[in-house]
Protein backbone atom coordinates (compact mmCIF):
# COMPACT_ATOMS: atom_id res chain seq x y z
CA UNK A 1 0.00 0.00 0.00
CA UNK A 2 1.28 3.45 -1.17
CA UNK A 3 2.43 5.55 1.81
CA UNK A 4 1.20 9.46 2.73
CA UNK A 5 4.92 10.90 2.81
CA UNK A 6 5.84 14.33 3.84
CA UNK A 7 9.31 15.14 3.43
CA UNK A 8 11.08 18.04 4.88
CA UNK A 9 14.95 19.23 5.37
CA UNK A 10 16.72 22.17 7.00
CA UNK A 11 18.86 23.20 3.81
CA UNK A 12 16.58 24.53 1.75
CA UNK A 13 14.05 23.89 -1.26
CA UNK A 14 17.15 23.82 -3.34
CA UNK A 15 19.31 21.51 -1.86
CA UNK A 16 20.66 18.71 -3.57
CA UNK A 17 19.51 15.87 -0.41
CA UNK A 18 16.36 17.01 -0.32
CA UNK A 19 15.89 16.20 -3.56
CA UNK A 20 17.27 13.03 -3.27
CA UNK A 21 15.34 11.72 -0.91
CA UNK A 22 12.27 13.33 -2.55
CA UNK A 23 13.34 11.08 -5.77
CA UNK A 24 13.94 7.65 -3.62
CA UNK A 25 10.73 8.57 -1.37
CA UNK A 26 8.11 8.72 -4.15
CA UNK A 27 8.81 5.11 -5.25
CA UNK A 28 7.11 3.92 -1.39
CA UNK A 29 4.31 6.98 -2.09
CA UNK A 30 2.75 10.26 -2.84
CA UNK A 31 4.68 12.48 -2.04
CA UNK A 32 4.18 16.75 -0.77
CA UNK A 33 7.51 18.20 0.09
CA UNK A 34 7.06 21.40 2.78
CA UNK A 35 10.79 23.03 2.90
CA UNK A 36 12.17 25.98 4.23
CA UNK A 37 12.77 29.08 1.53
CA UNK A 38 16.25 29.18 2.59
CA UNK A 39 18.80 27.81 4.23
CA UNK A 40 17.79 27.16 7.98
CA UNK A 41 20.58 24.71 9.40
CA UNK A 42 20.93 24.35 13.14
CA UNK A 43 17.59 26.00 13.86
CA UNK A 44 16.83 22.72 15.97
CA UNK A 45 13.34 22.82 17.05
CA UNK A 46 12.54 25.98 17.17
CA UNK A 47 8.65 27.29 15.85
CA UNK A 48 7.46 30.58 14.73
CA UNK A 49 4.71 31.76 16.59
CA UNK A 50 4.38 35.46 16.07
CA UNK A 51 3.96 36.25 12.79
CA UNK A 52 2.25 34.52 9.83
CA UNK A 53 3.87 32.23 7.49
CA UNK A 54 3.86 32.40 3.51
CA UNK A 55 3.31 29.12 2.11
CA UNK A 56 4.11 29.21 -1.39
CA UNK A 57 3.40 26.38 -4.28
CA UNK A 58 6.72 25.70 -6.57
CA UNK A 59 7.23 23.27 -9.34
CA UNK A 60 9.98 20.65 -7.86
CA UNK A 61 9.54 18.61 -11.23
CA UNK A 62 9.74 15.46 -10.45
CA UNK A 63 6.09 13.26 -11.07
CA UNK A 64 4.48 11.95 -7.72
CA UNK A 65 5.62 15.11 -5.49
CA UNK A 66 3.67 18.08 -4.55
CA UNK A 67 6.23 20.98 -3.17
CA UNK A 68 5.79 23.86 -1.02
CA UNK A 69 7.94 26.60 -0.04
CA UNK A 70 8.32 27.96 3.67
CA UNK A 71 9.40 31.29 5.24
CA UNK A 72 10.12 29.37 8.42
CA UNK A 73 11.85 26.36 9.94
CA UNK A 74 11.86 23.16 9.60
CA UNK A 75 9.45 22.53 12.34
CA UNK A 76 7.33 24.93 10.94
CA UNK A 77 7.42 23.12 7.63
CA UNK A 78 6.11 20.06 9.26
CA UNK A 79 3.61 21.61 11.42
CA UNK A 80 2.48 23.51 8.13
CA UNK A 81 2.94 19.63 6.06
CA UNK A 82 0.35 18.11 8.31
CA UNK A 83 -2.10 20.78 9.35
CA UNK A 84 -2.48 22.56 5.96
CA UNK A 85 -0.41 21.54 2.98
CA UNK A 86 -0.70 18.13 2.57
CA UNK A 87 -4.26 16.81 1.63
CA UNK A 88 -4.22 13.62 3.96
CA UNK A 89 -2.50 13.30 7.13
CA UNK A 90 1.16 11.57 6.49
CA UNK A 91 2.07 8.15 7.70
CA UNK A 92 5.34 9.04 7.97
CA UNK A 93 7.74 12.12 7.98
CA UNK A 94 11.41 12.13 6.33
CA UNK A 95 13.92 15.07 6.71
CA UNK A 96 16.83 15.46 4.83
CA UNK A 97 18.84 14.38 3.61
CA UNK A 98 21.34 16.64 5.62
CA UNK A 99 24.21 18.15 4.12
CA UNK A 100 26.73 16.52 6.43
CA UNK A 101 26.30 14.24 9.76
CA UNK A 102 23.75 14.61 12.50
CA UNK A 103 25.78 12.77 15.45
CA UNK A 104 26.90 13.61 19.01
CA UNK A 105 26.34 16.28 20.48
CA UNK A 106 25.39 18.25 16.58
CA UNK A 107 22.14 16.69 17.02
CA UNK A 108 20.60 19.37 19.81
CA UNK A 109 21.32 22.05 17.31
CA UNK A 110 19.80 20.01 13.98
CA UNK A 111 17.21 21.73 12.12
CA UNK A 112 16.65 18.31 10.32
CA UNK A 113 16.72 15.98 13.51
CA UNK A 114 14.02 19.21 15.12
CA UNK A 115 11.85 18.54 12.35
CA UNK A 116 11.71 14.56 12.75
CA UNK A 117 11.09 15.30 16.35
CA UNK A 118 8.68 17.54 15.73
CA UNK A 119 6.55 15.12 13.57
CA UNK A 120 6.90 12.68 16.39
CA UNK A 121 5.24 15.32 18.63
CA UNK A 122 2.71 15.50 16.48
CA UNK A 123 2.01 11.83 16.58
CA UNK A 124 3.71 10.79 12.99
CA UNK A 125 6.83 8.46 12.87
CA UNK A 126 9.42 10.22 11.35
CA UNK A 127 13.25 9.61 9.88
CA UNK A 128 16.69 11.87 9.93
CA UNK A 129 18.81 11.32 7.25
CA UNK A 130 22.35 12.92 6.68
CA UNK A 131 25.15 12.31 4.79
CA UNK A 132 28.71 13.16 5.58
CA UNK A 133 29.87 15.20 2.82
CA UNK A 134 28.48 18.66 2.98
CA UNK A 135 28.70 19.55 -0.65
CA UNK A 136 26.96 16.48 -1.40
CA UNK A 137 28.62 14.90 -4.06
CA UNK A 138 29.70 11.30 -5.01
CA UNK A 139 25.90 9.68 -3.54
CA UNK A 140 26.44 6.49 -4.77
CA UNK A 141 26.57 5.26 -1.39
CA UNK A 142 23.23 7.04 -0.95
CA UNK A 143 21.70 5.35 -3.74
CA UNK A 144 22.66 1.57 -2.70
CA UNK A 145 21.56 1.89 1.06
CA UNK A 146 19.28 3.96 1.55
CA UNK A 147 15.72 3.18 -0.28
CA UNK A 148 16.40 -0.41 1.34
CA UNK A 149 17.04 1.45 4.84
CA UNK A 150 13.56 3.40 4.52
CA UNK A 151 11.85 0.53 3.41
CA UNK A 152 12.95 -0.80 6.31
CA UNK A 153 12.62 1.75 9.34
CA UNK A 154 9.09 3.02 7.90
CA UNK A 155 7.74 0.19 9.41
CA UNK A 156 9.34 -0.10 12.49
CA UNK A 157 7.42 1.28 15.04
CA UNK A 158 8.97 3.38 18.05
CA UNK A 159 7.76 4.38 21.75
CA UNK A 160 6.25 7.72 21.09
CA UNK A 161 8.04 11.19 21.13
CA UNK A 162 11.59 9.20 19.60
CA UNK A 163 12.75 8.95 15.92
CA UNK A 164 15.00 6.86 13.73
CA UNK A 165 17.95 8.83 12.92
CA UNK A 166 20.73 7.51 10.46
CA UNK A 167 23.75 8.77 9.31
CA UNK A 168 25.41 7.64 6.03
CA UNK A 169 29.16 7.76 5.81
CA UNK A 170 31.14 9.78 3.50
CA UNK A 171 32.71 7.15 1.91
CA UNK A 172 31.85 5.45 -2.04
CA UNK A 173 29.63 2.72 -1.69
CA UNK A 174 32.14 -0.02 -2.04
CA UNK A 175 34.08 1.22 0.59
CA UNK A 176 31.27 1.01 3.20
CA UNK A 177 31.81 -0.95 5.99
CA UNK A 178 28.06 -2.05 6.43
CA UNK A 179 25.21 -0.78 8.86
CA UNK A 180 25.34 -0.57 12.32
CA UNK A 181 22.05 -1.05 14.04
CA UNK A 182 20.77 0.68 17.41
CA UNK A 183 24.06 3.05 17.74
CA UNK A 184 23.70 5.78 20.68
CA UNK A 185 24.07 9.37 20.39
CA UNK A 186 28.15 9.87 21.16
CA UNK A 187 27.82 11.88 24.53
CA UNK A 188 31.01 13.46 25.26
CA UNK A 189 32.28 16.44 23.98
CA UNK A 190 32.35 16.83 20.00
CA UNK A 191 33.77 20.44 20.07
CA UNK A 192 36.77 22.34 20.64
CA UNK A 193 35.01 25.74 21.20
CA UNK A 194 36.64 29.15 20.88
CA UNK A 195 35.64 32.12 20.80
CA UNK A 196 37.13 35.46 19.30
CA UNK A 197 36.74 38.92 20.32
CA UNK A 198 37.34 41.84 18.75
CA UNK A 199 36.45 45.28 19.93
CA UNK A 200 33.38 46.90 18.04
CA UNK A 201 33.93 50.58 20.14
CA UNK A 202 31.32 51.96 22.63
CA UNK A 203 31.28 48.88 25.10
CA UNK A 204 30.70 46.58 22.29
CA UNK A 205 32.25 43.30 21.20
CA UNK A 206 32.42 41.31 17.45
CA UNK A 207 32.19 37.55 18.73
CA UNK A 208 33.82 34.94 16.36
CA UNK A 209 33.41 31.04 17.00
CA UNK A 210 36.10 28.76 16.29
CA UNK A 211 35.14 25.14 16.71
CA UNK A 212 37.21 22.44 15.78
CA UNK A 213 35.52 18.77 16.16
CA UNK A 214 36.95 16.04 17.81
CA UNK A 215 36.58 13.00 15.83
CA UNK A 216 37.10 10.34 18.62
CA UNK A 217 34.25 8.09 18.90
CA UNK A 218 32.77 5.57 21.96
CA UNK A 219 32.60 2.18 21.52
CA UNK A 220 28.73 1.40 19.73
CA UNK A 221 28.60 5.35 18.82
CA UNK A 222 26.86 7.28 16.44
CA UNK A 223 30.36 9.17 15.63
CA UNK A 224 32.41 5.90 15.94
CA UNK A 225 30.25 4.11 13.36
CA UNK A 226 30.70 6.62 10.77
CA UNK A 227 34.46 7.11 11.38
CA UNK A 228 34.81 3.02 10.50
CA UNK A 229 32.50 3.69 7.21
CA UNK A 230 29.70 2.60 9.10
CA UNK A 231 25.97 3.52 8.29
CA UNK A 232 24.95 4.67 11.75
CA UNK A 233 21.47 3.96 12.66
CA UNK A 234 19.77 4.85 16.15
CA UNK A 235 17.47 6.59 17.42
CA UNK A 236 16.74 10.33 19.09
CA UNK A 237 14.36 11.31 22.10
CA UNK A 238 11.87 14.60 22.09
CA UNK A 239 12.76 15.80 25.56
CA UNK A 240 10.78 18.71 25.55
Amino acid sequence: MRKQILVTNDDGIGADGLRKLVEIACRFGDVTVVAPDAQRSAASHHCIFNRKLLLRACDFGLAGAKAYTLDGTPADCVRVGIFAAAETRPDVVLSGINHGYNISSDIQYSGTVGAALEAAFLGVPAIAVSYGNPEFRATDIVDRFLPALLEEYMEKPLPAHQVWNINIPDCPAEACRGIRRNTVMQTEHFYDDQYLKEDAGEGAWLITNIAERIWQGAENSDLDAVLHQCISVGTVTNLT
